[in-house]
């Protein structure tokens, strides 16, 4: 059998190109990289060759073509607001995991909250036959996309999409009974951006949570966290600390009037810890802190950010998985919501209420 013929370089190969360099056929060749049943009638000794072949020319398959006979490209898309650290970087942990297990591939857009992004990107991304989509804190209730979508923290209200969410009520209890068991009776509340799906939810939760625990939400105390405008382009990220430290500046500008501050999320709440140190205001002492999420640097902040913990790797993973099984049985059906639940993480930036002011 011929030993070999010339091929073009490495990284330029085909099965074809492959099959003619080792004198072999399509069929044959595609059998042991496929790693086939049928493969094991062919001698040993090909099969290495053919394998050792494909390694040392950079042999690369054609998804294509394999896509069509499979009738899936083994890919999904990934639409997300941005790839800060913090709420992006926990979620996507736990989907990579499930889609490199399943050996997925996927591609990532971020469109920084543009409208007109959240519109043009799906319809990219189905021109790429993707298989499915997540979408990670993205809104929109008009995707119309031909393939199953699993949405996380986006409340998308469409008929084929499956929601992972938060039990918000759940999770501002738990901060708010923190609090109040500390003896906070003031509390001011960084809102979060319109922008984000998740921001609404919570509020309303602050809201009944309040009503429950017979704590009054002082109107001149609520700040709503505004990122329109911001963009890499000004050097302000959206999810950088100066959500957070912008508003708390300009609360602290009206009203000292408060014990506690909870913000919408960890990143806000570093901001806001910087703010208050700036106006001579310790934390926990004068005012204490808590955050949300539990994004990877809040258990490093000075002082380490007391919070809400959004079980973000499992939402991803869980997120991932479904999506795949909604991939390979279309007919089944699947519930329109799961619902994930929180876990309060106390840390130094909280502690008892002043008795008064210094």
């Amino acid at each position: 059998m011929a030993k070999g013929k010339s091929v073009t370089r490495p990284g330029h190969v085909n099965l074809r190109m492959l099959a003619e360099h080792l004198g072999l056929s399509q069929t044959t060749v595609s059998l042991v990289l496929n790693n086939s049943p049928s493969a094991k009638s062919i001698p040993q000794e090909t099969r290495d060759r053919v394998i050792e072949a494909a390694k040392r020319l950079n042999y690369r398959p054609n998804y294509f073509a394999r896509s069509l006979r499979q009738s899936r490209s083994m890919s999904v898309g990934v639409l997300a607001p941005d790839l800060s650290e913090g709420y992006f970087t926990r979620v996507m942990s736990g989907v990579v995991e499930q889609l490199t297990a399943a050996h997925y591939f996927y591609f990532t857009a971020c469109h920084d909250w543009k409208p007109e992004l959240i519109e043009m990107y799906p319809r990219m991304l189905v021109e790429r036959a993707v298989d499915g989509f997540l979408l990670l804190n993205t809104s929109t209730d008009d995707l119309g996309v031909p393939v199953p979508v699993v949405a996380i923290s986006a409340h998308v209200n469409a008929g084929n999409v499956t929601n992972i969410v938060l039990d918000h009520h759940d999770a501002v209890l738990q901060a708010m009974s923190h609090l109040s068991e500390l003896g906070h009776k003031r509390i001011a509340i960084l809102r979060g951006p319109r922008a984000i799906p998740d921001s609404e939810f919570r509020w309303e939760s602050c809201q009944h949570v309040a009503h429950e625990l017979d704590l009054k939400l002082d109107p001149g105390l609520v700040v709503r966290i505004d990122t329109a405008g911001w963009s890499m382009k000004t050097g302000h990220h959206p999810m950088a600390p100066e959500i957070g430290y912008k508003p708390m500046k300009a609360l602290l500008e009206r009203s000292r009037d408060f014990t506690a501050v909870f913000c919408f999320n960890d990143i806000a709440a570093i901001g806001a810890m910087r703010a208050l140190k700036e106006a001579d205001l310790r934390v926990p002492e004068d005012v204490s802190v808590v955050g949300f999420d539990d994004v990877l640097s809040a258990a490093y902040a000075t002082p380490s950010l007391t919070t809400v913990r959004q079980p973000l790797t499992e939402m991803g993973r869980r997120g991932a998985q479904i999506l795949l099984e909604r991939i390979a049985d279309r007919d089944r059906a699947f519930p329109s919501e799961l619902v994930m639940s929180p876990a309060l993480v106390v840390r130094e930036s909280t502690g008892p209420a002043p008795l008064r002011r210094r």
